[in-house]
């Protein structure tokens, strides 16, 4: 490897390998010669018979359980075993063996996954942020002081930028956000948006429904809940910058004024490679930065009156307890209409607002079961939202 100390790990698990990170982080694991041990998705489909002979991992774990059946036989000539249903992803999780797994799975389904792998003490990879927003006391608890390495960029910056001080020298995280596909629109504007116009993201490769919460400003307002557990800085510490190029991933102000930042090409494999590799780096598998092709930084405030699920979201995570577990329970149902056709765009930012004022005594309720209780109603109570709005 170039002189380079081989940090690889042995293994690696790869939850919710279908989905954009997922098929990023196989990308890693395979450039950096890592065998897989684990694959997980939701879904019987061909990208992931192709990834199980492509990988030939030793357990394939698979969310619907009456798709794994049907699975089971079409690699049956295969030696991958076949794990069925989200307890069945619990236990592949505990017998691969892997001492690393990337949890790339997609929203609440994300959660049980991320608090099985802390569980068996292997190192998290985290790309689910839902796991944080929803429940990040009781992860940040399973994890017990071993350091979770985040896979979104921005939050990946931070955890390196970090290491220029100490935690008490911090004065400020700083965000950077791309501003999405409707930077600088109005809110009359943004009432005439449709789907193709909100999932065309100006720089970032990702899932719609990931893309949706970027266009919203949402992703950008989990993210401050992610970081305040992840780095243990409060909300009003966090501040989000637009920043159109997307070449400074996030920065960190020490109290002396100085602001370490993160630059690179805006992929995330980068953020894959560095979670496995930490503590040491190796050749990058990204392309470098050409700075001179960059030519300018530019940046912005955030547009919070038109684009209000930023500020709600912190609000949310200021309020604690169960109420940012409504916060992304109310966006998921509301996103998922939206790509269905069954709400406008600026639905979204009513439909989580009314649920989220509805259901404001979830902050009082922080066990993991009444999490998991809020979830449930905050779901139930965005879909009845979402059905006036689509009948009217």
């Amino acid at each position: 490897m170039n002189g380079q100390e081989d940090c690889r790990p042995s293994s690696v698990a790869v939850l919710g390998s279908t989905g954009s990170v997922g098929r990023q982080a196989l990308d890693v694991a395979e450039r950096l010669c890592i065998p897989v041990t684990l694959l997980s998705a939701n879904r019987d489909t061909p990208l992931l018979e192709e990834q199980v002979r492509r990988f030939r991992p030793r357990i394939c774990a698979l969310g619907d359980a009456q798709a794994a059946a049907s699975f089971a036989l079409r690699v049956a000539d295969t030696e991958t075993k076949i794990y069925a249903g989200a307890a069945g992803i619990e236990q592949a999780i505990s017998d691969c063996g892997a001492p690393v797994a990337v949890n790339a799975i997609l929203g609440k389904a994300g959660l049980a996954p991320t608090l099985a792998v802390l569980r068996c003490g292997m190192r998290l990879a985290l790309a689910n942020k839902e796991s944080l927003v929803s429940a990040g006391e009781a992860v940040m608890r399973a994890a017990e002081g071993n350091p979770i390495l985040p896979v979104d960029s921005e939050h990946c910056a931070i955890f390196q930028c970090l290491e220029a001080g100490r935690r008490c020298e911090v004065k400020r995280l700083i965000l950077t956000a791309s501003g999405g596909p409707f930077f600088g629109y109005s809110a009359d504007r943004l009432a005439h948006v449709t789907v193709a116009d909100t999932l065309a993201h100006p720089t970032w490769q990702m899932g719609a429904k990931i893309t949706v919460d970027s266009a919203t400003m949402m992703n950008k307002g989990f993210e401050i809940l992610e970081a305040s557990h992840l780095f243990g800085i409060p909300p009003e510490q966090i501040q989000v910058v637009i920043h159109r190029e997307s070449i400074i991933h996030s920065a960190v102000e020490y109290i002396d004024h100085a602001v370490i930042a993160q630059m690179s090409v805006p992929d995330m494999r980068l953020c894959v490679q560095h979670a496995l590799t930490y503590p040491a780096r190796m050749p990058g598998v990204v392309t470098e930065l050409d700075l001179f092709r960059v030519g300018k930084l530019t940046f912005a405030p955030a547009d919070e009156a038109t684009f209000p699920l930023l500020p709600l979201a912190v609000s949310a995570g200021r309020a604690g307890g169960a109420l940012p577990a409504v916060l992304n329970a109310a966006n998921e149902a509301a996103v998922a209409a939206f790509l269905a056709g069954r709400l406008s765009f600026c639905g979204i930012f009513r439909v989580v607002g009314d649920t989220v004022a509805e259901l404001d005594e979830a902050r009082h309720e922080s066990t993991l079961d009444g999490i998991l209780y809020y979830d449930s109603l905050g779901r139930l109570r965005a879909e009845e939202r979402i059905k006036g709005a689509f009948e009217h």
